[in-house]
């Protein structure tokens, strides 16, 4: 993978309740780290037919392995304005460069 297609710049969110200076616990978001990656959306090409377990996933992130953080189902990725739930993470090719990252797209309700 190549910087020339890392070309999205993402923000990977902790979703966990914290306390603020009054000590009320507010549940808000904490980024944990902003990067470059290669973002695909969902269509109809051989390769996501055959992720056919993950049905859920509307997107695929590719982005370097951050030292001293893991990348787990309880995070979120925000880019270009939209949220996605992390619904699968591996090291790719099991070499420790890189994180491959399916996600859910989460569409916001209107009340």
């Amino acid at each position: 993978m190549s910087y020339g297609k890392m070309n999205t710049f993402i923000d990977i969110i902790s979703a966990a309740p914290s306390k603020d200076a009054d000590g009320f616990v507010t549940t808000g978001d904490h980024i944990i780290a902003s990067v470059r990656a290669y973002k695909e959306e969902r269509h109809g090409n051989e390769r996501w037919a055959n992720m056919a377990a993950f049905s859920e996933a509307t997107a695929l992130f590719r982005f370097r392995k951050l030292p001293g953080v893991e990348i787990t189902t309880s995070l979120f990725i925000t880019c270009d304005s939209e949220r996605y739930r992390i619904v699968s993470a591996e090291d790719v090719r099991g070499r420790g460069m890189y994180i491959e990252a399916l996600a859910e797209k989460l569409e916001p309700s209107v009340r």
